[in-house]
């Protein structure tokens, strides 16, 4: 197991799916219901992004080959997508997005794509080609992300509470700069792929 891409992965899934920042649309999406269905619903949302990112992750390299993209291509668009979500978060510009009654909320919007949206099926899919063998590190750096990102909102209620408005914003703002920090790096190691190698 390669301990360097496990962090990335653990990192930048966990900033991605931002559950923090994420709490106060969890409760409005789950207003008016009982702690238990609530529960239900975000362990739904948790294993439908898993079970996405994990499939993105391993197929993604077949989408790649089949439209004859190369990996620095997709690096630095990568990272252009990713320094435009963190430019975003930091400016809380980001969207809450419209609630329909009529469709699975676990589903849409909670898993896809507050908790695995475009940035995070990208991220993945790069981090698979970090080393050789890096299957069972992102695959665990995936899982732990989600795992911690459950654990934050199943405390939904009690999170909203202790940091109130003006704390999500502080955390969604110190989340956005290490994203951005994350999409240089990224964006400039494909430009060297590109234009050095």
């Amino acid at each position: 197991m390669d301990a360097s891409v496990l962090i990335k992965t653990f990192v930048a899934v966990f900033v991605l799916a931002d559950a923090i920042g994420n709490v106060p649309v969890v409760l409005v999406l789950t207003k008016g219901m009982e702690p238990e269905q609530r529960n239900k619903v975000i362990d739904k949302a948790i294993l439908v992004a898993i079970a996405v990112l994990l499939i993105f992750a391993f197929g993604g390299q077949l989408i790649l080959s089949y439209l004859d993209i190369s990996m620095g291509s997709l690096r630095v668009a990568g990272g252009l997508l990713l320094l435009l979500i963190s430019l975003q978060m930091l400016q809380g510009d980001l969207d809450t997005p419209v609630i329909d009654k009529e469709r699975d909320v676990a589903i849409t919007p909670l898993a896809l794509p507050l908790l695995a949206g475009p940035g995070t099926l990208t991220t993945v899919m790069l981090l698979m080609s970090e080393s050789p063998n890096p299957h069972i590190s992102v695959i665990v750096g995936i899982i732990a992300a989600m795992l911690v990102s459950w654990l934050i909102l199943r405390q939904a209620n009690f999170i909203d509470q202790w940091f109130g408005a003006e704390g999500e914003v502080i955390v969604t703002q110190l989340l956005g700069f290490l994203l951005a920090a994350l999409a240089v790096e990224i964006g400039s190691t494909g430009i060297r792929e590109l234009f050095l190698s």
